[in-house]
């Protein structure tokens, strides 16, 4: 915790200083004898003990503490919602995203788990959705709206276009939509001007201390087939305009899938030959180490999930400071009320 404005604590001495005086005071007092002849009567006045009677003025004292430890402005570290943030999720929905080596598929995991996300996600933090194959869509723009990415989530099949993989064109589109998202609420990106100067080559696994405004989270499960531009070209542009890149490889090394028409579709026996869809980790791996993001590797539903559920709870936060005076305050009140009870039960009685 550190404090706005530590030289209010100063007061905490003159409150030192006066409960000094009391006892010196207290204790003067005691050096005169006082003679009574009842002494029954005295002592149902004096109260049941003597130490009783600290008691209201300690828990008082405990609350002027608390008023001026409020006055001094606290303040704790917290991890907040950064209201300009936007993630933009791109998902392939190419033909090898129809494998079942990850249950139920990998493109039906991959469904629940951007659901796990947006569950995840602050509420105010824009989501927008890309999709792509041989060519890439933007399915919905970034939007505060969860609901309606949700929606566009689950109508992913109207997107499927089996035409191959274009990773650096699905790269270009999420970094094109980016910067339009910062054009139309009058932000600059990272790199754009010297005065603004959040580092992207910093982020580690924790949330990171200066966050970009823009994040793409990239899924894919299979090495560029198609496209005009080259994965690592797509990453250069993302890494220019600022945009980590956090990816995620889904799939298993010997992961297949029925081949389309045509294409020898029927071995000797009659049956549907298959095609090995491995994912390509290595590409997936240099596209977030050049753009400051994080890669990952996912072989399982399960932990696809937990990739993108702490995603989820890491993007569009940011580590920062937030007042807690009111605690103090509120303790105060909470003291005050406390030494007027203790004052009204130990006060002394006249039998």
């Amino acid at each position: 915790m550190t404090l706005e404005r530590p030289w209010m604590l100063l007061g905490l001495l003159v409150l030192a200083g006066a409960a000094g005086l009391w006892l010196v005071a207290e204790r003067r007092r005691a050096r005169y004898a006082v003679r009574y002849p009842n002494l029954d009567v005295l002592a149902g006045v004096a109260g049941p003990g003597s130490w009783t009677r600290y008691v209201p003025l300690a828990l008082f004292g405990l609350a002027l503490t608390s008023l001026l430890v409020a006055l001094a402005r606290p303040e704790a570290p917290r991890t907040l919602t950064d209201e300009r943030a936007t993630v933009i999720l791109v998902l392939d929905t190419s033909r090898s995203m129809q494998s079942n080596d990850v249950r139920p598929t990998r493109l039906g995991a991959a469904q629940a788990a951007v659901r796990t996300f947006l569950d995840r996600a602050p509420s105010r933090l824009r989501v927008g959705l890309v999709v792509f194959a041989g060519d890439a869509q933007v399915a919905t723009p970034p939007t505060r709206d969860h609901a309606l990415v949700r929606q566009a989530v689950d109508d992913i099949g109207s997107y499927l276009v089996y035409g191959g993989t274009a990773i650096g064109d699905a790269l270009r589109t999420a970094v094109e939509l980016g910067k339009q998202t910062l054009d139309q609420q009058g932000q600059q990106g990272p790199n754009a001007a010297p005065a603004q100067k959040p580092s992207t080559r910093a982020l580690s696994a924790s949330t990171p201390a200066a966050p970009a405004l823009v994040s793409i989270l990239f899924l894919s499960d299979g090495a560029q087939t198609r496209g005009q531009l080259q994965p690592l070209e797509g990453a250069r542009l993302a890494k220019a305009a600022g945009f980590p890149v956090y990816t995620v490889a889904l799939g298993t090394p010997n992961g297949t899938v029925a081949a389309p028409p045509g294409f020898f579709n029927f071995g000797a026996y009659g049956s549907a030959r298959r095609i090995l869809v491995p994912p390509d980790p290595a590409t997936l791996r240099a596209i977030a180490e050049t753009t400051g993001g994080r890669f990952s590797e996912a072989r399982t539903a399960r932990t696809l999930e937990a990739a993108y559920s702490k995603l989820g709870s890491q993007l569009g936060r940011r580590t920062g400071r937030s007042e807690v005076t009111f605690l103090f305050v509120a303790a105060a009140a909470v003291f005050l009320v406390a030494a007027g009870v203790a004052a009204a039960i130990t006060s002394p009685r006249l039998p």
